[in-house]
């Protein structure tokens, strides 16, 4: 992405081309489909969209510019001839706009969203409430093409599909298409902010506050996080501390003195060391804002899954040993467990380990996943068995967990191994699990599974 303009705000920003999309849906998020939605509306022929879904999956469309009030790309056709598309949108007043942003500058959490490349829908819901469309609905879309067609072709149709996109990565764009860009609302949040903090004219939640700390009631505030996402609306924040480079040294229980029955110094350092080290891991994870693993904030593990969590740090032989042996498993069944936790912790742990058979309701979303993430003429064939669905011939697996994740599983000598994390799309899960190599390691020679 490259913006282009004068001053401190950008007049329009360009969005390089990303690669060609390979199935699944097309957007992600509840405002692309929102966008989109608008386009099916507005649309007269249903056709045209469906062909500039085609061009746009199959990479046609160039960078997109997006400016106030239009957004352009130039779309090649089948055989290579380029047409210039534009979409406009309607700009909104300043009058709308000073609405929007009094209703933003009320609530934290619609900033804090908004920073955090997020369109809250209660911020959507507000600024309808009060006149204001953020986003386009029927007529909305306005196109303009090259191949002077009169209504949407699939050169503009290419162009909204890909813009869905963009706004599944940037929601601010949209703000852009309304008329001002992120350094322009950030600014005028700013500048809101600072007013009412100065002795301006309380907002609505503020008046409660006051209210509640005349009472002798304390206020609640905000959380820690919509305070983080608000660094640059409000005054500065303390510097995010550093962690340690490494967790603090266990204990030592190795004492002259003999232990209690029932009670091993050995097993009691190894868990005084695994609760360092993952309490560092874990802060380290949130200072970074890097995800945090999966299985690690486990509140209220059972002791079968906490075994595996265990076993999947790599401990000793002695004490994977034992905790196969405590939970049941063979050390084959651990080394399977371990695996699936790696993947996605104690919900990659239950597809793996436990078998449901999806109702009705699941089957038919589950159906409606798999018809929408191929196109029509390329799904794979796959025979379902309970929540299991196999590719014909093939070595690949999908199961379904009840959460509607899809899990990518691969056949290796005679049993199926997880290959990869959960994914929404089935599409992408099986390409996860079609490509995934076989692994030669110590931990995929031991694990085989029939399930």
């Amino acid at each position: 992405m490259s913006e282009y303009g004068t001053g401190h705000e950008a007049a329009e920003l360009t969005f390089t081309a990303p690669p060609p999309a390979r199935g699944g849906a097309f957007t992600r998020t509840w405002w692309g489909q929102a966008w989109l939605k608008a386009l099916e509306d507005t649309a007269l022929d249903g056709q045209q969209v469906k062909a500039g879904r085609r061009h746009a999956r199959a990479g046609a469309v160039g960078a997109v510019t997006v400016r106030p009030g239009r957004i352009t790309a130039v779309v090649q056709d089948r055989d290579g001839t380029g047409y210039r598309s534009d979409v406009l949108v309607r700009t909104l007043t300043d009058e709308e706009w000073d609405r929007l942003l009094d209703l933003a500058v009320d609530s934290a959490g619609h900033i804090a969203a908004l920073l955090d490349r997020e369109m809250p829908p209660h911020l959507v819901e507000d600024a309808a409430a009060v006149g204001v469309d953020l986003l386009p609905g029927i007529g909305d879309l306005d196109p303009e093409c090259g191949c002077e067609a009169w209504d949407h072709c699939p050169h503009t149709a290419a162009l909204c599909h890909q813009m869905a996109r963009i706004l599944d990565e940037d929601p601010f764009a949209l703000l852009l298409m309304r008329g001002r860009g992120q350094r322009a609302v950030v600014d005028a949040l700013q500048a809101r902010s600072a007013a009412r903090a100065g002795g301006g004219a309380p907002s609505g939640a503020a008046e409660d506050a006051g209210a509640r700390e005349g009472a002798g009631v304390e206020r609640a505030g905000v959380s820690a996080a919509e305070a983080y996402a608000l660094r640059d609306i409000l005054p500065p924040l303390p510097a995010v501390p550093v962690p340690a480079a490494a967790p603090g040294e266990p204990p030592s229980l190795d004492t002259e003195t003999d232990p209690e029955p029932g009670v091993e110094p050995d097993a009691l350092e190894f868990l005084a060391a695994d609760t360092a080290s993952r309490a560092h891991r874990l802060l380290t994870e949130l200072l970074s804002g890097r995800p945090v693993p999966p299985g690690l904030p486990a509140a209220e593990l059972t002791v079968s899954e906490d075994a595996v969590r265990l076993a999947a740090g790599r401990p000793p032989s002695w004490v994977a040993a034992r905790l196969a042996s405590r939970t049941g498993r063979s050390r084959a069944g651990l080394d399977a467990a371990t695996r699936a936790w790696r993947w996605g912790g104690a919900a990659a742990l239950a597809v793996l380990e436990e078998s449901w058979t999806p109702g009705e309701e699941a089957l038919a979303r589950a159906a409606a996943r798999l018809a929408d993430a191929w196109e029509d003429g390329e799904r794979p064939e796959l025979v379902r068995s309970g929540a299991h669905w196999t590719l014909t011939g093939g070595q690949a697996q999908l199961r379904l967990g009840e959460d509607g994740r899809w899990w990518p599983y691969r056949r290796e000598a005679g049993g199926w191994s997880p290959v990869g994390p959960a994914d929404r799309d089935p599409a992408a899960a099986l390409t996860t699990a079609e490509g995934a190599p076989e692994e030669e390691s110590a931990d995929s020679r031991t694990f085989r599974i029939d399930r």
